[in-house]
């Protein structure tokens, strides 16, 4: 048995590389990641996969492959092909970041495998996490008394808060064909999922129409909460939006909040694309109202230009959170004993439904603390005043219409031709943006009109990159009429 233990364990070890094999490797993927991020302001932003061999007939095999054949591969089917988030020519979907010091702290995280679910298990880390949500919380001008989790994105933060509502308002299974939610067609399409998920898919969605911006229309809201209430029915939530996805509109946070709290409705407020302008004058302005939410849902990996995979939920009265979420098992008696000493002192696992949990601190803190705040102000007024020129410029051009004055960083507009197809017509436009290839737009439908957008989010986004748009759009469209 010892033999067999010891042979094992020799082929095993291979796993854990020395000092010299550790250095050769990093040091050919460090040069490997500056190769790309030099590369990357004069590469194009979108390049169609059609030259990819594919990764599904390489085979896994028992002997081992050369880092820099790896690294090959991977440059050839990974990083050449597709949408590249990292370009400053990104304007399509609501950008992630990348940001450095983020890949830095993933790294350092993932080095040590620290585990920040328990803070019995990771003091240091989960206070890390805590820390951070607590800055978030005081961005939104919440109390004290709120409490949130990083969660992997929007759509795990999402499900977190409407179960959340869910168990606070007692909306149990016999509950569910009697209650009543409230949102506009824009509201981001995680919310059904999360809803779905959460056992809620049999409530009674009712579609509050828009104003001429695409804003909640309060008024209506009211008038739908009364008409419900009238029929017997159990209005309990509304979903309002700090930055829809189609055109970034706001609604009005403060006017929704004024009727949730006459009503008795559960807030949730979905910021996972516009809540961090609140760090900027300009953003602030227009997301007045957020702290009265009873939850809301911000994404780092956009405002704030973390790589994906961090957003974040955060619930106004912490308790309720953790009446949903907190949970006990024997085998984690000493972790739960020794974390439980102050009442309400909770480990973020007990907030979230992950356990097993990537360490997600670092990717945020690191760049928090090494650039300080100020930067990250300036970025975002940047994203909010270059939508607002883009707006401005091409509602100049002969032809094209714009929709209303950018809330935030997204922008919409359409070709209209003299004759012909308009909807046509901004297809092929837009596959001309995207057969250039330097920058990439997205389109969506707005009242049945197909729409182009431009979504102003990366950190490397700047004047370049939406002047060398103007100038493709104005040049393209003269040569396809």
């Amino acid at each position: 048995m010892l033999n067999k233990i010891r042979t094992l364990e020799a082929s095993a070890r291979r796993l854990d590389p020395g000092p010299q094999e550790r250095e050769q490797l990093l040091n050919t993927v460090s040069a490997y990641a500056e190769d790309l991020l030099q590369a990357i302001p004069g590469a194009k932003t979108y390049v169609k996969d059609d030259s990819r061999e594919g990764l599904l007939g390489l085979p896994f095999s028992e002997e081992p492959t050369h880092l820099e054949q790896l690294l090959t591969q991977y440059r050839r089917e990974v990083d050449t092909t597709g949408i590249l988030p990292a370009s400053g020519g990104q304007m399509g979907y609501i950008p992630g970041g990348g940001l450095f010091p983020s890949a830095l702290g993933d790294f350092l995280a993932a080095i040590s495998n620290r585990y920040s679910g328990v803070s019995f298990a990771g003091p240091g880390a989960a206070e890390m996490e805590s820390a951070l949500v607590r800055w978030i919380c005081d961005v939104v001008g919440y109390p004290d008394s709120a409490a949130g989790d990083l969660a992997s994105g929007g759509s795990l933060a999402t499900l977190s808060a409407l179960v959340t509502a869910r168990d606070h308002c007692e909306i149990h299974h016999n509950a569910v064909p009697d209650a009543c939610i409230y949102m506009t067609a824009q509201v981001h399409h995680c919310v059904g999922s999360a809803l779905h998920v959460a056992g809620l898919g049999a409530v009674h969605k009712r579609v509050v129409p828009m104003d001429a911006c695409y804003r909640m229309d309060c008024n209506a809201l009211q008038t739908m909460i009364e008409g419900d209430r009238a029929r017997g029915l159990n209005p309990w939530l509304v979903v309002a939006s700090a930055g829809t996805t189609d055109t970034g509109a706001v609604d009005p946070i403060a006017g929704v909040a004024d009727l949730c709290e006459a009503n008795g409705l559960w807030f949730h407020l979905d910021a996972a694309y516009g809540g961090f302008f609140r760090l900027c004058e300009e953003g602030s302005e227009v997301l007045a109202g957020m702290s009265r939410a009873d939850s809301i849902v911000m994404d780092p990996h956009k405002g704030l230009g973390l790589p994906y995979g961090t957003g974040a939920v955060l619930v106004r009265d912490g308790r309720r959170l953790a009446r949903s979420f907190s949970y006990y098992a024997d085998y984690m008696q000493d972790a739960i004993s020794r974390d439980r000493d102050a009442e309400e002192q909770y480990s973020p696992a007990d907030l979230s439904l992950e356990l097993t949990r990537h360490f997600r601190g670092p990717r945020m803190w690191f760049p928090l603390k090494l650039f300080g705040l100020a930067p990250f102000r300036a970025m975002l007024s940047e994203k909010i005043w270059l939508a607002r020129y883009f707006h401005r410029e091409i509602g100049q051009l002969d032809g094209f219409e714009t929709g209303p004055e950018p809330d935030l960083s997204i922008a919409t507009f359409r070709y209209v031709p003299a004759r012909g197809d308009a909807d046509e017509f901004n297809r092929r436009l837009l596959q001309a943006v995207h057969g250039d290839g330097q920058v990439f737009i997205t389109s969506t439908r707005i009242e049945g009109r197909f729409t182009l957008r431009l979504a102003v989010m990366n950190f490397r986004t700047h004047l370049e990159q939406v002047d060398y748009l103007l100038g493709f759009l104005k040049k393209t469209v003269r040569g396809m009429q």
